[in-house]
């Protein structure tokens, strides 16, 4: 065998030429998109067509344009016209340390797969703690993304309060957490991938801002005691993913503490505030939270998935996955922060510091204090014009750059405006000009805007609500 496919596949020359073209390829994209002057974000098709297309290709396309194809089939998150899901359009540095570490591709689960990006994370997990007010003891690491994140906090919130040593004997107990009904889903599988079933998950009602009543703590957990439950959790959103509405992270931090149990904030969308002089505020009371846990691909213009779990009592950190396998883990005497698979899920994990490190290396911290300002300031704006605009309808004042608007029409009951609201979405989607989402709220639709991009302007909020309009008025008729 003479090797010809493996030497082509792992030629630096040809890998020099590829980059070269691909990075002129992004670069027009990015002067396209950011600058506006694309005229969609999103140039939809529905999943059997697309699927159609690309088997076809695999056969029939020419090698040559398949980049060109991958971009113009995918959803530009650059673009101002971009108002949808809580992803990043990621600082164009981080695609560089993408390619750096899909290149090394050093697995960091132990600490000789990953000596720089495992050093490199602790210096940012110390950054994050100390932004948050945590002391010395606080520790923490990075890992795949909120979902993962908050499952591991409540394992070991689970480990912690629990009596029983669940890890050795498993457990037959009656545990629970409290959350707002408007947390994130993902709080709601954590709980019953840990067994806990519907009953130990307590959902606590909202009040008219959306945020959790915090006067209705007190009889929740005692009926849920009653009920022979022990509550292992409280569980804070910052914000909640719907309504964009921050939880009373003070008030929370109170409850648990004179209960003793865990408190947890998934603070996944809303964690990078901490680095706003103007909005940290909203997370008033967050260095009571034993756990917490922060997306850099959300607000952080990080590429997914890169998040960060931060604990007060760094040794908490260390104690949910207590396991010996001795041919990758040795035992020590001292803190073993450096092999980071004996606190993660993951057993190989992605380089995901390098992008940290090197926005803060290039830029420092105020890039993220510039980039959840400028979001959190056009989230104000942009809830402005809707609040004085008598064609729509906010569900809540926006804390944050997270909007659910709808439109109206003063005539029509509820299941119509429901019919128009998702009917114009779903026009916005197939059209490709403006990308926003839907959600349902206590039964009502409504349009979901989420201000991703910090060159989104007035200009391209007067834009989207003007085409709303001449799409919801032949609807009416």
């Amino acid at each position: 065998m003479d090797k010809q496919l493996l030497k082509a596949a792992y030629s630096p020359q040809d890998f020099r030429e590829n980059a070269h073209q691909l990075v002129d390829i992004l670069a027009d994209h990015l002067t396209k998109t950011i600058n506006g002057t694309s005229s969609k974000v999103i140039n939809w098709e529905v999943p059997s067509e697309e699927y159609k297309f690309w088997n076809d290709f695999l056969l029939n396309g020419n090698p040559s344009d398949l980049n060109n194809e991958i971009i113009k089939r995918s959803i530009h998150l650059h673009h101002p016209n971009y108002m949808g899901h809580q992803i990043s359009p990621v600082a164009p540095v981080t695609g560089l340390t993408s390619m750096l570490n899909a290149i090394l591709n050093n697995g960091m689960g132990i600490y000789e797969m990953g000596m720089a990006p495992t050093a490199m994370e602790r210096v940012v997990i110390e950054q994050l703690c100390k932004e948050i007010g945590y002391d010395k003891k606080a520790n923490g690491f990075l890992t795949s993304g909120g979902t993962l994140a908050n499952l591991t906090a409540l394992l070991s919130a689970r480990k912690k309060i629990a009596q029983n040593d669940i890890w050795e004997k498993g457990h037959s107990d009656k545990l629970a957490i409290m959350v707002s009904e408007e947390a994130h889903y993902c709080i709601d599988r954590a709980a019953r991938i840990m067994g806990l079933g519907e009953k130990g998950i307590v959902k606590i009602p909202v009040d008219k801002n959306y945020a959790l009543n915090t006067k209705l703590l007190e009889d929740a957990y005692n009926k849920t005691i009653y009920e022979g439950y022990e509550v292992i959790a409280l569980v804070g959103s910052a914000p909640s993913t719907a309504t964009g509405i921050y939880d009373d992270l003070d008030i929370l931090g109170n409850f648990a503490l004179k209960k003793g149990i865990w408190f947890h904030i998934d603070a996944a969308h809303g964690g990078g505030a901490i680095f706003s002089s103007k909005y940290k505020s909203l997370l008033k009371g967050m260095q009571k939270a034993d756990s917490i846990v922060i997306d850099g691909h959300k607000m952080m213009m990080m590429p997914s998935i890169t998040t960060a779990l931060l604990f007060k009592e760094g040794i908490d950190s260390h104690n949910t996955f207590r396991q010996k396998a001795d041919y990758l883990l040795q035992e020590s005497m001292e803190e073993d922060w450096y092999n980071l698979a004996k606190r993660t899920f993951e057993c190989t994990k992605y380089m995901m510091s390098l992008h940290w490190y090197t926005l803060l290396k290039i830029y420092g911290k105020d890039i993220f204090d510039e980039f959840v300002t400028t979001l959190y300031d056009l989230g104000q704006r942009f809830g402005k014009i809707l609040e004085y605009d008598t064609n729509f309808e906010l569900a809540v004042k926006p804390m944050s750059n997270i909007l659910c608007f709808r439109f109206i029409e003063k005539d029509s009951d509820l299941p119509i405006l429901n019919k128009i609201n998702s009917g114009i979405r779903q026009k916005l989607l197939e059209e490709g000009e403006f990308y926003i989402v839907q959600t349902k709220i206590k039964g009502i639709i409504y349009l979901r805007a989420t201000i991703m991009n910090p060159f989104t302007t007035e200009e391209h909020f007067l834009a989207l609500l003007k085409r709303i309009r001449g799409m919801a008025n032949p609807m009416i008729k």
